[in-house]
This record gives C-alpha cells, sequence and structure tokens, in this order.
C-alpha cells in the first residue's frame, strides 16, 4: 500500500509541477513536510544538499530518494515512475505527431516559435546559474575560461576535459577560496556506508556502454542518454550541451532544439525531452527508444542516489570534494554559454526580428514572472503568425 501511495502522490505533483527543478523542490516541499510530515525541514535540506554535489536531475532525485526512504528501492521507482509519467506521455505523443506534420509550412513556423523560446530559457539559465555558482572571481574565471575554450574547441570530448580540469584547480585551490555550500548540517546517518553495488553498477555501464553502442541504434541511443545523464552538473538545462554533443549524428539540430523548448512547456523534470528525442531517433519504434532513452538518461543519477545517500554528509564535509564540486558547478557555467550561442542562438536567430521576440520574451519572463506555459502558448503563436507572413 505504500508503494501505492508514493506513486499516486507523486503522480499527481506530476500533473501539474511547471516551472523547473527550483519549482518542483517548493512542491516538493509543501506535499511531503509540510503537509503529509514524510521528512523533516532538517531532513529535507540535507536532500537537496545531495543532489547538488550529483550529476543528474535535482527534483527528480529528490522525489527518488523520498520513495527510497519511504518504502526501499520499490518506493523510489514508484516516486520516479509517478512524477515523470505524465510528462513522458506528452512529450511522446507530441513527438509521434511532429513526424507527421514537419513539412507544413504552419508547423516549421511553430517549431522555429518554440526555438525562439529556448534561446530566452537557456539565457535565463545562464543568468541564474551565473548569480548561483559565480559569486567569487576565482569562479568567475572558470566560466569564462571553459567558455572560451568550447567556443574555439567545441566537442564532447573538450566537454569532459573541461569539467576533470575544473574539478583538478577546484582540488588544488581547496582551503584558499570559500566553498558555496553548508557543512554544519548532521544526519544521523552521516557516518553510513557506501554501497557498492550501485556504484559499480554506475561505473560498469559508463565505461561498458560505449562499446556497446556499435551494435545497434538501441544500444548506441541507450549509451548516448546514459552518458549525458552521468555527466550533467547542475540542474535539467545543463544536459543540453551534452545531449547535443552525443546525439550528434542522431539527430539534427532542429529536432533538438524542438524538443527541448516543448520539454519546458509541460509538468514533470527536464530531463523528460528525452522522450521526445527517442521518437526522433527511431519513429518507427518510437515508444520503444522513448522508453530506452529516458530509462537511460535518469538512471545514473538513481544509482548514485542509492550508493551515496546514507554515506552523504560524512563525504559533504571535505573541503577538497566541497572545492571540487563548486569548480565543476563554475565550469557547468561556462558549458551553458557556449551551449547558448551554437546550437541555441545560432539555430534559432535568424533576423533582428527574432531577436527582438527573445528580448521581450526574456523581459516577460525575468520581470513580468510570466508562468512558463503561457511563453510556450505565446511563441507558438508567433511561431505561427511568423510562417503566415512569410
Amino acid at each position: 500500500m505504500q508503494v501505492l501511495e508514493i506513486f499516486a502522490r507523486f503522480l499527481l505533483l506530476g500533473c501539474y509541477s511547471f516551472g523547473g527543478p527550483v519549482a518542483h523542490i517548493g512542491y516538493f516541499r509543501y506535499a511531503f513536510v509540510e503537509k503529509l510530515q514524510w521528512v523533516d525541514d532538517k531532513h529535507y535540506a540535507q536532500l537537496i544538499s545531495l543532489t547538488q554535489f550529483l550529476p543528474g536531475p535535482g527534483s527528480s532525485q529528490i522525489g527518488f530518494a523520498i520513495g527510497l526512504e519511504r518504502a526501499g528501492l520499490l518506493g523510489g521507482l514508484a516516486a520516479f515512475v509517478g512524477f515523470t509519467l505524465p510528462s513522458f506521455i506528452l512529450l511522446y505523443v507530441l513527438s509521434s505527431a511532429a513526424s507527421q506534420f514537419e513539412q507544413s509550412a504552419l508547423f516549421q513556423g511553430i517549431t522555429h516559435g518554440l526555438k525562439l523560446f529556448a534561446v530566452v530559457v537557456v539565457s535565463d539559465a545562464v543568468l541564474g546559474m551565473y548569480n548561483n555558482f559565480c559569486k567569487q572571481r576565482f569562479h568567475v574565471g572558470i566560466a569564462v575560461v571553459c567558455a572560451a575554450v568550447l567556443l574555439t574547441i567545441p566537442g564532447l570530448g573538450i566537454q569532459l576535459l573541461v569539467l576533470i580540469g575544473a574539478a583538478l584547480i577546484g582540488w588544488l585551490y581547496r582551503g584558499k577560496i570559500k566553498t558555496t555550500h553548508s557543512t554544519d548540517v548532521k544526519s544521523a546517518n552521516g557516518k553510513g556506508a557506501i554501497i557498492k553495488w550501485p556504484l559499480i553498477g554506475f561505473v560498469v555501464l559508463f565505461i561498458g556502454l560505449p562499446l556497446m553502442a556499435s551494435f545497434s541504434a538501441a544500444w548506441q541511443t541507450f549509451s548516448a542518454f546514459y552518458q549525458s545523464g552521468a555527466l550533467v552538473f547542475g540542474g535539467g538545462h545543463v544536459v543540453l550541451p551534452l545531449l547535443q554533443q552525443t546525439l550528434e549524428g542522431l539527430i539534427s539540430n532542429d529536432q533538438f532544439l524542438t524538443g527541448y523548448a516543448a520539454a519546458q512547456g509541460v509538468p514533470g523534470p527536464m530531463f523528460s525531452v528525452a522522450a521526445y528525442l527517442g521518437v526522433q531517433i527511431n519513429p518507427e519504434q518510437g515508444f520503444l527508444f522513448a522508453l530506452l532513452a529516458t530509462i537511460a538518461i535518469f538512471l545514473p543519477g538513481f544509482l548514485l542516489v542509492i550508493a551515496l545517500k546514507d554515506a552523504w554528509f560524512g563525504l559533504a564535509s571535505k573541503p577538497g570534494v566541497s572545492a571540487c564540486v563548486d569548480a565543476i558547478n563554475a565550469a557547468v557555467v561556462g558549458l551553458l554559454i557556449a551551449a547558448l550561442y551554437q546550437p541555441v542562438f545560432v539555430s534559432a536567430v535568424l533576423n533582428g526580428l527574432d531577436m527582438a521576440i527573445v528580448i521581450i520574451g526574456l523581459f516577460l519572463l525575468k520581470k513580468m514572472k510570466w508562468p512558463v506555459i503561457y511563453l510556450v502558448a505565446l511563441f507558438i503563436v508567433l511561431g505561427a503568425a511568423l510562417s503566415v507572413l512569410h
């Protein structure tokens, strides 16, 4: 019964949780701290802290951890499926329908409108993450250097080297730079052991899946999405540059950006964009590939939660770990700046009118505080109107 209750609670949240990871954290707190009292505020803050240090979809990892503590592994899976199912279904249906209308001028206009909306969303994400992760000149410097390197030498391999290099720099300068994470919150589980089997599974899949990618399109898809989910620090928007690189050759930039924009207009986790992209990779087996892509992108983050949750606070108290993660987060800002230019800006903004629409969109989002769903509707209408005018 506990598992069914967890599924029902998260399914309801998955139906109306618009607004991205930060908003999801607010929804979860109201539901599970204030209303149901499954966890207290102190422990909820600890779970948030854990997900900040791990790659993967932060809000979904929090939900998974709550389900895990409530009813074990089945509880964690129930939380994940419930919260993700509405967005998975919506994006699967949207992507399946897209293949039928992609040649029409109206659809191309709507696609262009959604690509312009992606410019607005990624620009907002860059500003927000810069404010959160680049409060010191040291971290601003890391972000600037990483952006410059990635704009000059794009590529997935360079992205990985940049993240590793940032972590090493953070380690070397540990103790000299003030960390941004509080380590004064202790937990009864602070001295818990690391659970080895999910950590071993994470590493084996990370190394082994690329070797399997050449066997079939299904293995290639699973590998690409797993690698992205395993390397994404900083939230859902950061999956953009990694996915764009790992999926190169499987889908076009237009398909990618349309899916990314569509994911902004549905409730639930941003990582559900995998469902849309899975269909685009193989429309003939759309449901299978949507399912493979979705499981693959969430799996590494969940394996790390299972492995490290109990030992988390002992690790977090180490200055070296905190310094490395702060440096990685700064590098992620640079990563997103580079992605804002290519593929987002270059593929979407074609003239002065497009730029004007982007500026208006940023004003409505940042200053007028329009809900994301309203902005999605506006950009669809503007894209359709532009297709008629042209």
